[in-house]
């Protein structure tokens, strides 16, 4: 299966949220990542078909000939629940919206339970669930129908980290036979379960590639060295900081420059925050 978005240009009076966006996707997860307003959120809108470009199309493949509409799984930002409903409740409501028919609606409802952990939660009422339990119970809905194309927008906003973890371990094992898209601004959350990495910036894709590709271009940026605590301000005004340790009266500094900032800064090992805080500034 592949999903093939060619040339999607969208506008908003006189701003670009995607120009001339083209991106071959195939099973794996995607991970999107930029800076807020890069247009992430506007290129899941097209996908999803709740945004309509100026141009350019999307177009699915799968070998059964489906629609992309048939084969789509969505899990927004803010998903709405009924807190009345029990979670098999919701379920076989979410059915009956996308007007797929289970043999056995209730066996298969459980089931969806089953995979995001809410087996024993199923005849609750949604009103009662925690934040992740409700995330988790988002993702049950994104599944129905067997969808070839899953896509997430941040999902792991305000979870604790014991329930981002779990949710990262769901997502991840999703991506074997599934076309993933991941968009998120958290950072850690792409570097452990995509197995590429798009960097998004005004409407444009800066680079894909795996995470070690992508690290691979800042490898000779990133340097460490030791600063008197009283002069580290100013280094963070001059220079891209993207850590900072105190250590008695000094502070070790991790920064991204491209050139030996000071005569003791040696080279540090990069990650995908540095690539992100060299591309974007910030996130």
């Amino acid at each position: 299966m592949t999903l093939s978005i060619k040339n999607i240009t969208k506008t908003y009076g006189k701003k670009h949220a995607l120009n001339n966006f083209s991106l071959d996707l195939e099973p794996g997860v995607y991970g999107l990542l930029g800076p807020n307003g890069a247009g992430k959120s506007t290129l899941i809108g097209v996908i999803t078909g709740l945004v309509k470009p100026d141009s350019g199309t999307v177009v699915y493949t799968d070998d059964d000939g489906n629609s992309l509409q048939k084969k789509l799984g969505y899990l927004p930002q803010y998903q709405s629940f009924y807190k009345n409903y029990s979670a098999v409740e919701f379920l076989k409501y979410m059915c009956a919206l996308k007007n797929f028919k289970p043999e056995n609606p209730n066996r298969y409802c459980q089931e969806l339970l089953d995979m995001v952990n809410l087996s024993d939660v199923g005849k609750k009422h949604i009103g009662a669930f925690s934040g992740g339990m409700k995330q988790r119970l988002g993702i049950a809905q994104a599944l129905i129908g067997e969808p070839g194309v899953l896509i997430f927008d941040e999902p792991t906003a305000g979870l604790d980290p014991k329930e981002r973890v779990r949710f990262r371990n769901i997502i991840s094992s999703l991506g074997s036979n599934r076309i993933v898209i991941l968009a998120t601004h958290i950072v850690s959350d792409i570097a452990y379960i995509a197995n590429k990495v798009v960097l998004m910036s005004n409407g444009e894709i800066i680079d894909v590639g795996t995470e070690n590709e992508i690290i691979s271009k800042v490898g000779n940026k990133v340097w460490e060295c030791e600063v008197p605590s009283s002069e580290v301000i100013g280094v963070m005004n001059k220079y891209k900081v993207s850590n900072v340790v105190a250590r008695a009266e000094k502070c070790s500094i991790k920064l991204i420059c491209d050139e030996k900032p000071f005569p003791d800064a040696v080279p540090a090992a990069p990650d995908l925050e540095d690539v992100c805080l060299y591309e974007f500034g910030e996130m």
